[in-house]
């Protein structure tokens, strides 16, 4: 399914980004796979583990593979982890993401770096808890799309919390997928994951975008690099006008928190609102910095009744 191939994409490059960081910040750390179907992108990831052989040298890292299957997932599975230095201790664990807040535990998780991925898993109060015990800590959440992951992700504890639906266009299911941290790099590091993945990717072969993005805003989003403006635009228009002026680091955050979009993006789309005369700012002159105010131009007939 493409939207398989987009997740494994998004937790490779996830991943790449948080080993080195997890690897400075302490001697030890976890990364925690559950898996409530099929394991596929356990893998991908030890590959991605496995090409960080230099920088584990003097550390230990701990991975965690919660999945059904049967004795064929740690067959599987063998021929990767052969490849890994002594460093890395892999446990294959049989059961759903259910069993994941004993598994952590019994694994010595707390206090040092987690990144946990739960595939398919019910965002439970408990399972979402137990990934909060890292320090620092991070979940990649995915499920399907009428489950409520921002919601549970933030009662759970994590400060930036961000989220988007992958919605097929042969018209099989969608699925959404969520990230929570308490880290911006990390937040923006799975932003430009999400706009890094190959959109065709196990398309028909024509180039064809096999998946879009649904925004949390609710409009559908091509997969590109560089992202229409338009719907963002409209966003930030909106959210402008429920709250009044915000500051442009007010609204990057905004932009990279509720909505689809990374926090650069909102630049293009403030620029865009700008020269159409849609909002002002002040200072008038000089660089969209994060401290510019930004308002809302009212509209002539609420200017005339003022």
């Amino acid at each position: 399914m493409p939207i398989d191939a987009v997740l494994r994409e998004l937790l490779v490059r996830q991943l790449d980004h948080w080993l080195p960081g997890a690897l400075h910040r302490s001697r030890r750390a976890t990364l925690a796979l559950s898996y409530a179907g099929d394991p596929g992108t356990a893998e991908a990831a030890l590959r991605v583990v496995a090409g960080f052989a230099d920088r584990l040298r003097g550390r230990r890292l701990t991975v965690l593979v919660l999945a059904g299957g049967g004795p064929e997932v740690p067959a599987r599975l063998g021929a990767v982890e052969a490849t890994l230095p002594p460093d890395v201790a892999v446990h294959v664990v049989p059961g759903d993401p259910a069993r994941l807040p004993v598994v952590l535990k019994a694994a010595g998780a707390a206090g040092a770096p987690l990144l946990t991925l739960i595939d398919g898993g019910a965002p439970d109060p408990a399972l979402l808890a137990a990934t909060t015990t890292g320090r620092p800590a991070e979940v990649l959440l995915t499920a399907a799309a009428t489950a409520a992951l921002r919601p549970a992700l933030t009662a759970a504890g994590f400060p930036l919390v961000a989220e988007v639906e992958l919605v097929p266009v042969d018209g099989s299911p969608a699925r959404r997928v969520a990230f929570g941290t308490g880290l911006d790099k990390s937040l923006e590091a799975f932003k430009d994951a999400l706009w890094a993945a190959d959109g065709s990717v196990t398309g028909a072969g024509d180039g064809s975008a096999a998946i879009r993005y649904r925004d949390p805003a609710g409009g559908l989003l091509d997969v590109a690099g560089l992202p229409a403006a338009g719907p963002l635009r409209d966003e930030l228009l909106a959210e402008l006008t429920r709250h009044g002026p915000r500051t442009v680091t007010e609204l990057r955050r905004h932009a990279l928190t509720a909505t689809a979009y990374r926090a650069v993006d909102a630049g293009r789309a403030l620029t865009e609102l700008l020269d159409t005369g849609a909002v002002t700012r002040d200072p008038e002159h000089g660089r969209l910095g994060g401290d510019v105010l930004i308002s809302v131009v009212p509209a002539p007939d609420a200017r005339s009744t003022a």
